[in-house]
């Protein structure tokens, strides 16, 4: 049976290493990959962000414990797609046009890939027209805005002008997020939700995943 503690610590510890040979070790004993990912890694990532809301852990270590469950991520995915398993959605990710930082957006991704989400990862400086593409042509039913500086900000309301032209934004949810981007801004520009920080985005999209079933 798969030692899970070992891998929730070995993920929460942000120790890539372990987490990647614990995650082979439980596949070659016949574990279900589903069940790593359920039993071990989601909690892990879980606690790792009620640590980070806690002042407890910071952004380093946020990274770790994400570096570490995509390390696990690289073996279980293949064996994911092979089964036909289903992800709780699918998420459109990508920092707005005119802004290159990515940090804070590479972490959303990571905490939505460890909660069992698709993650479409568009970067950084992404034009509306990448986004409107990962809702018709890739099936996005979420998608994450982030920003940084306060002159990219705009781009967000520009992003979410282009999906509802180009007639989708009915069909999807919006979550934005950044360092100087508020609440109330996201009201102001018609976002369905902000996450204050990676882990608040992450249970967002649940919360939004599960209300629209």
């Amino acid at each position: 049976m798969a030692d899970l503690e070992k891998l929730y610590t070995a993920v929460l510890e942000g120790d890539a290493k372990s987490s990647a040979a614990l995650t082979a070790q439980a596949l070659e004993a016949g574990a279900d990959p589903m069940s790593l990912i359920t039993g071990a890694m989601v909690p892990a990532m879980d606690e790792a962000g009620r640590r980070f809301e806690a002042e407890d852990y910071f952004v380093p270590e946020l990274l770790l414990a994400a570096r570490a469950m995509k390390a696990s991520m690289v073996l279980l995915r293949p064996l994911l797609v092979a089964s036909g398993a289903k992800s709780l959605g699918r998420v459109a990710v990508g920092t707005v046009k005119g802004d290159l930082h990515d940090i804070g957006k590479n972490l959303v991704a990571s905490m939505l890939e460890g909660g069992g989400f698709d993650v479409i990862d568009l970067g950084a400086d992404v034009p509306p027209e990448k986004f409107i593409e990962a809702v018709k042509d890739k099936g996005a039913q979420v998608v994450c805005l982030s920003a940084l500086l306060t002159v990219t900000m705009p781009a967000m309301k520009t992003t979410i002008e282009a999906l509802k032209a180009a007639g989708v934004r009915e069909n999807i949810k919006i979550l934005v997020g950044g360092a100087p981007v508020t609440a109330q801004y996201a009201t102001e520009i018609g976002a369905d939700g902000f996450g204050e920080n990676a882990n608040s985005a992450v249970a967002l999209t649940r919360q939004m995943l599960a209300a629209g079933n």
